[in-house]
């Protein structure tokens, strides 16, 4: 229960907001949140970030996710399309 005037800090990822909206994914929450420094240290271009057997480890893991966000929202499968720019004008 909050005091009054106080507020709530609202969350600063979308892993700690996670297990708010959808509690059964809270696992998976912490899971990618644990991630989120070496993340961090593989988008900064530091060397040896992260394996490749721990990337490919982590595909795996978000493509298992990925599965089971599509199964709980009941859409339908399907493999995401990378959009392409329009074809420039010829004149």
């Amino acid at each position: 229960e909050q005091r009054p005037g106080r507020r709530r800090r609202a969350p600063r990822s979308a892993w700690e907001l996670l297990p708010r909206v959808a509690p059964e994914l809270t696992e998976w929450a912490a899971f990618f949140a644990s991630g989120a420094r070496k993340r961090a240290a593989a988008e900064a271009g530091l060397p040896g970030a992260a394996t490749g057997r721990e990337a490919d480890d982590l595909l795996r893991d978000v493509e298992t996710f990925f599965r089971l966000v599509v199964q709980l929202l009941a859409l339908p499968p399907r493999i995401a399309q990378p959009q392409l720019a329009p074809p420039a004008p010829t004149d």
